[in-house]
């Protein structure tokens, strides 16, 4: 055995205490249990059988202070609550309900940009991922079609937005057949005021896209022939592809920049509000689904939300929902909703009539 072992060797010795008493610790507690005792043995007034939430139910019940009768309901059931705690506990601020879900919406519009085109220099139709893009996006859109509803299906008059119509169509008939919801879905119509936006030519206003051909020639006959300045369309239009084949966006190019040969973006907004109440008055329904462009479909939300939000993705959609009324109606796109004054279009002022006449 060492030192250190060996008792009294090695080791510290501490001082010890013979009190008989409780440390202060243990002693607050004890003091602190023996009132916790009494005040029960107090609630219990003899009775342990009865709850004491249940008391205290029914001293409030038989109190002649109204502030601790319990609030009954019109048919006389009990709220579970008494006039004085709603008053504690009623909020100082009013919070209105969100304009969206206290607004009855009568028609539901989707515009739809078409799937993944196969090209933008030839009136292409989708490519197979544009046509499975389109059928999921109408499998989604199934979701909000309920047992009774009518869809109507719209679209632009190009191969790429008539075969996402055909593509969303089919897929918003296999969605409601998954979900078990008998609903009518209509057939495809192609309306003008769903256009992609136009280019003005010397064969006449034609889609962006369909002018590129005519571009195509005319800039391979200047540039091969050398016949000096070009025209004004010609210029405009280069730029526009010159843009495309850069690896810009075109779309941020008309948005953005005053041309002259092309359409306005807010002329292409107007005819999207046109085109949409056409639909909505000639043939009313639950939801309207459009298959169209990615260039108005942007104006449009740029005209709604007051900046431009960016550029569709292939299917993505901005929605419209009209209120009630037909006085206002509500955009939404990529998290955002913006309440708007349904326009009255024959209101609206034509700025070249004014401007001959005189009134500008």
């Amino acid at each position: 055995m060492t030192a250190v072992d060996s008792p009294g060797e090695g080791r510290t010795s501490f001082p010890r205490t013979d009190r008989p008493d409780a440390p202060a610790y243990l002693t607050r507690y004890l003091e602190r249990r023996s009132r916790d005792v009494v005040a029960r043995s107090d609630d219990h007034d003899g009775d342990d059988e009865t709850p004491l939430y249940l008391r205290r139910f029914r001293e409030r019940r038989e109190s002649d202070d109204p502030m601790e009768r319990p609030l009954l309901s019109a048919e006389g059931d009990d709220l579970g609550t008494t006039r004085g705690w709603a008053e504690v506990t009623r909020t100082k601020e009013l919070v209105p309900e969100r304009r969206e879900q206290a607004a009855k919406v009568v028609t539901d519009v989707y515009f739809v940009r078409h799937g993944e085109t196969q090209g933008y220099s030839s009136e292409s139709g989708l490519t197979p991922l544009g046509s499975w893009q389109a059928h999921r996006r109408g499998q989604e859109l199934a979701r909000s079609v309920m047992t009774g509803h009518t869809v109507r299906m719209a679209c632009a008059d190009t191969n790429r937005a008539r075969q996402t119509a055909e593509h969303l169509r089919r897929g918003l008939l296999d969605g409601l057949q998954l979900f078990g919801r008998d609903a009518e879905v209509g057939d495809i119509a192609a309306y003008r005021e769903f256009q992609n936006f136009g280019v003005s030519t010397p064969e006449g206003v034609r889609d962006v896209t369909s002018a590129f051909r005519l571009y195509a020639k005319e800039m391979e006959r200047y540039e091969r022939v050398s016949l000096g300045e070009r025209p004004g369309w010609l210029v405009e239009i280069d730029r526009f592809w010159k843009i495309q084949q850069g690896g810009g966006d075109p779309i941020t190019h008309w948005l953005t920049m005053p041309l002259i040969f092309f359409e306005p973006p807010i002329s292409a907004v107007r005819r999207f509000w046109a085109g949409l109440l056409r639909v909505h008055e000639e043939t009313p329904g639950q939801s309207i689904v459009v298959a169209t462009h990615s260039g108005p479909i942007r104006a449009f939300a740029t005209w709604a939300m007051g900046y431009d939000p960016g550029e569709p993705f292939n299917t993505e959609f901005v929605r419209v929902r009209l209120i009630d009324g037909g006085v206002t109606a509500l955009v939404l796109y990529r998290n955002r909703v913006q309440e708007v004054h349904v326009p009255d279009l024959a209101a609206l002022p034509d700025w070249w009539a004014a401007s001959v006449s005189g009134g500008v």
